[in-house]
Order: structure tokens, then sequence, then C-alpha cells
């Protein structure tokens, strides 16, 4: 007996095995708990693995490749289709094992260690700038309640304090209350900065980043945040097809010969369409003929702000491409 594919169910402590041999036969069905399960596969003679991709199996993927054995992860919407009814572990293992026998399959890149760490960096910096927006949001809030208001931005927060503080109006209650979360505020400052000088830090010894960097709307953040989750574009047929991994083109529901097309698909990574379509809106908001290409305000003339910024940002997602691919810096189009 020969097990020729394996698909690994994952969860927090539990795991469910589902093998099938040279026949296509299921020849191992098997829960393991977590502890288990390197010793298990140690065992096993070397073979393929197919996991769902999420957070841990990339650690699940280096820890069984350096057993021997071929690890693929699949995208969770690739399997789905492949479950039989009901739904549980076991089930849920048969049809990854079926999901990666596929010849036009589409796997995830395996992330190394480091990449994953400098991941954690954004991904704790993304949550900071959330807890900061929380509480200069419950500072203005509080502060309304007693009429004291500043324009909007962040930055106006200092001054809002200032008021709060000799304004007799306010309670001394109040003032205190809204002075426990200033010193948060204060503290997540600091650590932001923090962030921010190692994500620098990171951007200046990557050249992939450095190179994205110089296209329009893409900035550092944007550029160490495509270097660490694209970490093989060529896995990509084409610009359109990573455009539309990143779900900022149309979803498509055509039949009989007609092409229809509806809203942008929302398919993908959230984060990398988001910073893109930030970077297509600041290029927007400083558009002026010569600055920019006569297509964006061609684009301008007929449509929206918004919907512009989302045909922009696909652009840009396209001109990544290109460039992670090459390698080349970005050239600016010739004038018309």
């Amino acid at each position: 007996m020969t097990i020729i594919r394996v698909g690994l169910d994952t969860s927090k402590h539990v795991y469910q095995i589902h093998g099938v041999d040279e026949n296509e036969q299921p020849v191992l069905r098997r829960q393991i708990r977590r502890s288990e399960v390197e010793k298990f596969f140690a065992r096993l003679a070397a073979t393929r693995i197919g996991i769902e991709a999420c957070g841990a199996s990339h650690h699940w993927a280096r820890v069984l490749r350096s057993l021997g054995h071929e690890v693929v992860l699949i995208p969770p919407q690739y399997i789905k289709p492949y479950v039989k009814r009901g739904k549980n572990d076991a089930i849920d293992a048969e049809a990854i094992c079926e999901a990666m026998s596929r010849p036009a399959m589409r796997f995830v890149p395996v992330k190394s260690a480091e990449q994953q760490a400098a991941l954690t960096m954004l991904g704790v910096r993304d949550l900071l700038i959330k807890q900061r927006t929380m509480l200069i949001n419950a500072i203005r809030g509080h502060a309304a309640e007693f009429g004291v208001t500043v324009a909007k931005g962040p930055k106006q927060v200092t001054e809002l304090l200032q008021r709060l503080a000799t304004d007799e109006g306010v309670p001394a209650l109040a003032r205190e209350m809204v002075n426990v979360l200033a010193s948060q505020l204060d503290g997540l400052d600091i650590k932001l900065k923090g962030l921010e000088a190692r994500v620098m830090a990171w951007h200046r010894q990557d050249q992939t980043s450095q190179c994205l960097a110089t296209i329009p709307g893409v900035g550092p953040i944007s550029g160490v945040s495509f270097a660490l989750k694209v970490p093989d574009p060529k896995a990509f047929r084409s610009a359109r097809h990573f455009a539309s991994w990143l779900g900022i083109t149309p979803r498509e529901a055509s039949t009989g010969g007609r092409q229809r097309l509806g809203k942008i698909s929302r398919q993908g990574d959230e984060d990398l369409r988001r910073l893109l379509v930030i970077g297509a809106t600041a290029v927007i908001r400083a558009a002026k003929p010569g600055r920019v290409s006569p297509w964006l305000m061609a684009l301008l003339a007929r449509k929206s702000k918004k919907v512009a910024a989302v045909a922009l940002a696909n652009k840009m997602a396209r001109i990544v491409w290109a460039m992670m691919i090459s390698g080349e810096t970005y050239r600016r189009p010739k004038a018309a």
C-alpha cells in the first residue's frame, strides 16, 4: 500500500487525516491530537500533503516539509465545492484530499517564518491605529457632551485636551476621565512611531518594496505589504489575474454568449485592496492636467471620483505585478 496523497484538516486541538492510495481508494482515516502531528508524519513515508490555507497552515507546511513531505496550501473557497453533504472534520479532510488532486488547482505559496514575522509587524500597526482611532473618537464624544469641539483630524486632539483643561464649565471628574484616555493615546503614539520606524527600516533594505514605492500612490507601507504578501508573483499568469485576485475587478455572471459584469468582487486580500484604493484616491485628489495621465483626466471627466479611484487602483495593481515580475522601476507614461 502506497499513500500518494493526504488531506490534513487542522484545528486548535484535533486534526483529521484522510489519505488515498494509487487507486484513489481511502486507506488512511484517522484523528490525532495536535501534539501527535509531527510524530505521526515523521513515521509516514514521504508523500504529498494538502492543507487548507490559513495563518497557522504556513507553520505546519514548514514543519512537514522539514520531514521530507511535499506540502501544498489550498484556498478555502477552492475546497468548498468538493465538500459532500454534511459538515465534519472527516468530510473536510476528504474534500482537501480531493481538491489537491485537480490538475488546474491553484495553491498558496508557503511563507517563511521571517515573512510571517514581518507581516505580524504590519498587523500590529493596523491594530494600534484602530485603537488610536477609538480613543480619539471617545475623547471627542465625551468633550462634545460638555460643548467642547474642535476641527476634524487626529492632530486637533491636542487643542481639544487643552480646551478641556481650561474650560471651567467641564466638571473635574470628566476632565480626569478624559485624561485617562489621553494617557493611553500618548502611549499608543509612542508605540506607533517605533513600529513605523521599523517598517521604514524594512522598506529600505527590501529591493522589491523600494521599487514599488516609485509608483504614484504607492508608499513604503504599500510596498512592504506587497513584497511580503506576494512572495511569488509568477504564480499569476497575467496582470489581469493578479488584479482579479485582489478583488478590484467586476464580478462576472456571463451566460449564453452575453457578458454580464457586476460590481467589484471584493474577493482577495482586503488590506492590499484598501491600500491601493487609498493610494489611488490620493493621486486623484492632486490630479491636474499635465501631472497625471490623459487617461485618468478623461476618466474623471465622465465618472465620479470614487469610481475613478477603483479603476485607477485596478491599473495600479497591474503595474505592481509587472514591476514585481520585471524588477524595473516605474516609468511615467509619455504625454500624448
